[in-house]
């Protein structure tokens, strides 16, 4: 069963039958809006790039994205940059894996982002989620709409944090702007 996320929601990633989620997908989807012109609609493609920032003690120590595509211990892997998103027509355009039980101790948060790395805002984005998959039955756990277009060009998403002896997700939604996940540092440190 999928929870729909609004912003700041927390959901815990226990399993129904009490024991913890090993191994979760966060998947992003977006398609290129159509834009209205002098010659009817048409669609520039927009390139998202989905990254995973792996923070211990609000320190950032590492982070996937499409330059470094797995974690430096190994239990956070991207599965690869896609260049126009709508493959999938609803499907993931980008996904980050996290072996949540190769997690090193020492990593308390993990903050996915998205940003364009073109330039263009949200408003020339249209379909765009995120969503958590328990990847060892293929489960959507949950799923959060990246709202309606804005004048931004990234978005602080969600947080996998630690939470007791398990682990939560937070469904963040944050605007922001920067075309690279370097750019957004300045607004994820305010939502560890």
């Amino acid at each position: 069963m999928t929870v729909n996320m609004t912003k700041g929601q927390a959901i815990s990633l226990q399993k129904n039958d009490g024991g913890s989620l090993t191994a979760v997908r966060m998947g992003l989807g977006w398609q290129a809006a159509p834009r209205r012109g002098l010659f009817g609609s048409r669609t520039r493609e927009v390139d998202l790039d989905a990254s995973a920032v792996l923070f211990a003690d609000k320190q950032p120590v590492d982070v996937v994205f499409f330059r470094h595509l797995v974690s430096d211990d190994g239990s956070v892997r991207h599965t690869g940059d896609n260049l126009v998103g709508g493959v999938g027509q609803g499907g993931d355009d980008e996904a980050i894996l996290v072996d949540l039980s190769r997690v090193p101790v020492h990593i308390d948060q993990i903050v996915f982002t998205v940003n364009s790395f073109t330039g263009q805002t949200f408003q020339e984005v249209q379909n765009a989620f995120c969503r958590l998959v328990d990847e060892t039955n293929g489960q959507e756990l949950a799923r959060y709409t990246l709202a309606g277009g804005g004048a931004y060009t990234a978005q602080i998403m969600a947080k996998v944090h630690r939470s007791g002896t398990g682990w939560a997700m937070t469904a963040l939604g944050n605007p922001a702007n920067g075309r690279t996940f370097q750019d957004l540092m300045p607004a994820v440190l305010p939502v560890l």
